[in-house]
């Protein structure tokens, strides 16, 4: 590579926007890091050296001003963190370049899917993944067996996620909008839950790694590398029947000894920096393969590993 990038991340406030902060202040592949968002409410005026707030997707304006940024910082890659913003690209046919920069997301087909819970299971059940039965809870008259999950089509995270143990708690959280809901079957965690970072370059090299994990507060408060085949083997091929492009993460819950895929979410994840202190570099090989080059690999046996969830405070 002949020289540093400029690099700028939207929708960086978050968690997964903090966390690629973090990894790519460290990475020799940026000269200038810049990040946006649409509040400066948040920690990611610290970790970016040029943050700025900009326009919600939602705005008319939001394009041209993203493609005017581009163009004034020299911008040789985008980075979109914000499912808001990565559905619009999506529903846009924005792919690959925003004006002349690089667009880094995971492939078309896996933002189609993974942004819709009820064709994610359509497509795990057509192509024969195991997965907890869902449907749509417009169709529901009543329910036999409980608990059920209660999930947004088109949430993200633990957001608009219910655990249901009545028709009346169903009819409760459907009341306003049952048209956007799905019911899924629920599968405790008991044998443990399970989040996988899943990648697959543009000439169809895949990696993974899995997590054994705990929720704290609806987040992975804490989670250990395992090594399982039988995961690895279900989601190395469903990275091939995905076509996926990029990265992705994937959910799992193990039901009689089979893991069950209830969630695959088509971006970077929460995780993202954990996975990548233990090698598995999915953030920087996505670089790497938007810029042409071979992928490198700082891999080793991690299996055994721990990660803890922690906090930092900022004044100004």
């Amino acid at each position: 590579m002949n020289k540093a990038l400029n690099i700028l991340v939207t929708g960086c406030g978050g968690d997964i926007g903090q966390s690629l902060g973090k990894i790519l202040l460290k990475s020799p592949y940026v000269k200038n890091l810049y990040g946006i968002d649409i509040s400066d409410k948040n920690a990611a005026q610290f970790i970016y050296p040029n943050f700025s707030v900009g326009l919600r997707v939602d705005d008319a304006a939001h394009l041209n001003e993203l493609k005017t940024f581009i163009k004034d910082h020299n911008i040789d890659i985008v980075i979109p963190i914000a499912e808001p913003e990565l559905r619009y690209f999506s529903e846009n046919n924005i792919q690959e370049k925003i004006g002349n920069a690089k667009l880094i997301t995971a492939s078309s087909q896996v933002l189609e899917i993974g942004f819709d819970k009820y064709k994610t299971a359509e497509f795990l059940r057509i192509e024969g993944f195991p997965f907890p039965k869902t449907t749509l809870a417009k169709a529901i008259e009543t329910i036999e067996v409980f608990p059920i999950i209660l999930k947004s089509k088109t949430g993200s995270g633990s957001k608009d996620i219910y655990k249901i143990n009545t028709m009346d708690e169903f009819f409760f959280y459907t009341r306003t909008n049952i048209e956007d809901y799905v019911v899924q079957e629920y599968v405790t965690d008991k044998h443990g839950e399970f989040t996988c970072g899943l990648y697959r370059s543009s000439k169809g090299e895949i990696r993974s790694q899995i997590f054994k994990r705990e929720l704290h507060g609806g987040y992975s408060g804490y989670g250990e590398v395992v090594e399982h085949e039988i995961i690895t083997a279900l989601i190395e091929k469903l990275a091939v029947k995905l076509n996926l492009v990029g990265s992705v993460n994937v959910q799992l819950r193990l039901k009689d000894n089979t893991p069950k895929i209830f969630e695959i979410n088509p971006r970077f994840s929460s995780t993202v920096l954990y996975r990548h202190l233990f090698g598995f570099e999915d953030l920087i090989w996505s670089i790497e393969d938007a810029l042409g080059l071979e992928l490198s690999d700082n891999r080793q046996n991690v299996i055994g590993k721990k990660f803890y969830k922690g906090y930092e405070e900022y004044t100004k």
